[in-house]
């Protein structure tokens, strides 16, 4: 590895899995952060160093797979991978449905362990890349006019620029003037492109 070592955070109710997670990764160079919950974890979330997260599905209270949701809601961008047992299977899949790049049961070994978190990890450099292309698609955005705003609001909906004008009380003419506008704010060449970086930044 080059640089600063990554960060993998581990979210376990269980203090021996996280002790032994912890010793295994330090091991293998990289910087560790542990947490007895998924609401703790999400509380500290906010700074938090940028990294991949290994969680176990089943903790009391708030579990992996309600983790995932409140992550996905925060818009948090920290690839997750998910400790299953084999009757967890069906509940690996679901945390696959909700954003987890991969999951491993229990047990297994060490070898396997290290390279799930290290293909997490490479999604992370990707993630991070990613997320700072995602703040200058926002900055963009945030320079819209409120009538631009619901002008992009109905194109995302996949509404007609007619549909759009209709709607707002405009003519189709003046649709188009505001979509030329938007697409010369957000430096974007077609519909398709905008529409892509208005979902990826988070747009609402």
């Amino acid at each position: 590895m080059t640089g600063a070592a990554p960060f993998v955070h581990i979210v376990d109710d269980d203090w021996a899995i996280r002790e032994s997670l912890t010793m295994l990764l330090e091991s293998e160079g990289f910087q560790t952060r542990c947490f007895a919950s998924a609401v703790s974890f999400l509380q500290a979330l906010p700074k938090l160093e940028f990294g991949c997260v290994v969680s176990d599905v089943r903790m009391p209270g708030m579990s992996g797979l309600d983790l995932l949701t409140r992550m996905k809601e925060l818009n948090a961008r920290m690839p997750v991978v998910m400790i299953t047992g084999y009757a967890d299977i069906t509940a690996a899949v679901e945390a696959m449905k909700l954003g987890a790049v991969d999951f491993f049961e229990k047990p297994c070994t060490q070898d396997e362990l290290i390279a799930v978190v290290r293909a997490a990890l490479a999604c992370a450099g990707d993630a991070k890349e990613q997320e700072a292309k995602n703040q200058v698609y926002m900055k963009r955005l945030e320079t819209l006019s409120i009538r631009e705003h619901e002008v992009l609001a109905g194109l995302l909906d996949g509404k007609l620029n007619k549909t759009i004008a209709y709607e707002l009380g405009v003519s189709v003419r003046t649709v188009e003037s505001h979509r030329a506008e938007i697409m010369a704010k957000t430096e974007t060449t077609s519909l398709s492109e905008l529409v892509r970086v208005s979902l990826l930044s988070g747009w609402k």
